[in-house]
């Protein structure tokens, strides 16, 4: 395809009219390629040039978003030295080079977001801007309140300050799930950070031990009825929500320390 002015390819993907392009271009709105432009003749080429609006793609066409619901003893990867299976080995959909959003260790299953969207992957792997995520959790043992408390206070892990958003009792899960743990003490966990094995590490520095964790939710996403181990393409309405959901926490993030 030929080279286009920015306003143009803005227009063409319903993004808005050109006049109005014109002014998110003149606002220092658009990139390509990640570098900014300001000048209302600048051109690129949607065939091959990443064209960007307050960082979101403008052409999304090129990307796929899939949902998946990782069972235990996969290997959130695209690739295992060792030869494991990987998240990527259960959604075999050809040349598309996906990669996993995050990360779910091995023994934990649920909601993984898999996509070749490296925008939309920043904005919702980023340490400061990483949108909500909900787990449920089966415990070896009902933790007091004040342990409760602790997880949401925060709690410091091998010198790192680890906190959950939320956390609450609750009830046995649905049939199906965890039903080889009947003594188990059940959690609902909403975190932010997501940092490496964060609810299990917790979890031992109280003295309990997770015998089940799956996350069902990211953002605006849930699992729903997803079956373990299948996988469905997002809808752009998802999508979409995903970005707003980022973005908005990319806005509310506090601004980083003053140097």
């Amino acid at each position: 395809m030929a080279i286009e002015r920015l306003q143009k390819i803005l227009s063409n993907a319903g993004v808005a009219s050109r006049r109005v392009a014109e002014q998110m271009i003149l606002a220092r709105r658009v990139a390509v390629n990640g570098v900014v432009q300001d000048t209302l003749g600048a051109r690129a080429d949607p065939e091959v040039d990443e064209i960007t609006l307050d960082g979101v793609p403008v052409l999304r066409g090129r990307y796929r978003y899939f949902m998946l619901h990782k069972p235990a003893g996969f290997i959130t990867t695209a690739s295992d030295e060792q030869g494991r299976e990987t998240v990527l080995d259960l959604v075999p959909i050809g040349d598309v080079q996906l990669h996993p959003v995050g990360r779910l260790d091995r023994e934990s299953e649920g909601l993984l977001i898999l996509t070749n969207d490296g925008h939309l992957t920043d904005l919702l792997t980023h340490p400061r801007y990483e949108v909500e995520k909900e787990y449920l959790v089966g415990l070896d043992a009902p933790l007091p309140e004040r342990d409760i408390q602790r997880l949401v206070r925060g709690i410091e892990v091998d010198g790192e300050r680890m906190r959950a958003l939320s956390a609450k009792p609750t009830v046995p899960p649905a049939a199906g799930v965890g039903e080889e743990l009947p003594s188990a003490a059940w959690l609902l966990l909403t975190l932010r950070e997501g940092k490496n094995r964060e609810i299990r590490r917790m979890m031992i520095v109280l003295g309990r031990k997770v015998l089940f964790l799956r996350r069902f939710r990211v953002g605006p996403l849930s699992l729903g009825t997803l079956g373990s181990g299948a996988f469905r393409e997002l809808t752009e309405d998802e999508v979409a929500a995903l970005y707003a959901a980022a973005k908005s926490a990319e806005s509310s993030a506090e601004p980083p320390p003053a140097r």
